[in-house]
């Protein structure tokens, strides 16, 4: 017997998000009544992700569902809705969800015209398109924003999908979603420069000497937040940041590398940090400025 108030749900875009998404909802006990897949890896995602569930036309998923899923990059969906919205698409009482982290729920306007409720859903979690990602979100939280009197339903259903709702007011979704990628994107740039580093002096299996201390710093930044930094900026030692900075400067071949520019960025956002909570003296500041040199220019025709 159906669980009660289970939905018929359409997929639009069958990504990485979509399609583990909608496994998460249809293993909820919701039946995914289509999904959209334009691309061959989209398709083999749905039939991996979604066996059995048809592959449609994007009016046909919205006019079979109660839940409309959008799983679509940010850049697009403003334009899909507006355009469903002027074919007459959408239904009255509907429910329309959208796992962008950049906006809430305004960018659903054309679907509160037409009388349907607009949710905003976006995983905080990096996905790999493939079954894993089901069991990453039991530890995964969702920025949830809804209307206040949609609010416990957009809820509800990132709890049937295991993971945990957090609500973002509409005017933070951009604050909010920078804070991710910052955090997120970022994180994987500079594990790029450092391995590379490693790798260009030899070292072979650079993951085996970052892996223990990154996790070690992800784990203790958690745990106690700034107060867990440490390193030759919080101490204000002089010396080796301006050897850093130096050793940087002729990897790069002295301007434009990215890897230098990087550096001194973090180094000086980090000291920064550090002279607010009263680690580094004002003098110290100033030193360890001076120390990481000036920054690079970017190379001509970029």
């Amino acid at each position: 017997m159906a669980r009660p108030g289970r939905l018929g749900v359409g997929i639009i875009g069958a990504g990485k998000v979509g399609a583990v998404l909608g496994a998460a909802l249809r293993a909820a006990e919701h039946a995914v009544v289509g999904v959209s897949a334009v691309s061959e890896a989209s398709r083999e995602r749905a039939e991996t992700l979604l066996p059995g569930v048809p592959i449609l036309e994007v009016q046909d998923i919205v006019e079979r569902s109660e839940l409309v899923l959008l799983a679509v990059p940010d850049d697009a969906l403003g334009e899909l809705v507006a355009g469903l919205a002027k074919l007459g698409t959408w239904q009255p009482g509907q429910l329309v969800a959208h796992t962008s982290g950049r906006f809430g729920v305004g960018i659903l306007n054309p679907v509160r015209a037409a009388g349907a409720i607009p949710l905003a859903l976006h995983p905080a979690m990096t996905f790999t398109g493939m079954s894993l990602d089901l069991t990453r979100l039991l530890d995964c939280t969702f920025g949830v924003t809804a209307d206040a009197a949609m609010l416990p339903i957009a809820q509800a259903l990132v709890v049937e999908m295991g993971a945990e709702p957090v609500a973002i007011a509409e005017a933070d979704r951009t604050l909010y979603h920078a804070a991710l990628a910052h955090s997120s994107n970022h994180m994987v740039t500079l594990v790029a420069q450092a391995s590379q580093l490693l790798r260009e002096i030899g070292v072979e299996s650079p993951e085996s000497m970052l892996g223990p201390l990154l996790r070690a710093t992800l784990e203790n930044a958690l745990a106690s937040g700034e107060s867990a930094l440490t390193g030759p900026v919080a101490r204000g030692d002089v010396g080796t940041v301006s050897a850093h900075a130096q050793a940087l400067k002729e990897y790069d071949g002295g301007a434009g590398g990215d890897v230098l520019s990087a550096y001194q960025a973090m180094a000086r956002a980090t000291a920064r940090r550090a002279g607010n909570r009263g680690l580094l003296r004002p003098e110290q500041l100033t030193d360890i400025n001076e120390a990481l040199g000036t920054e690079p220019k970017a190379p001509e025709g970029n």
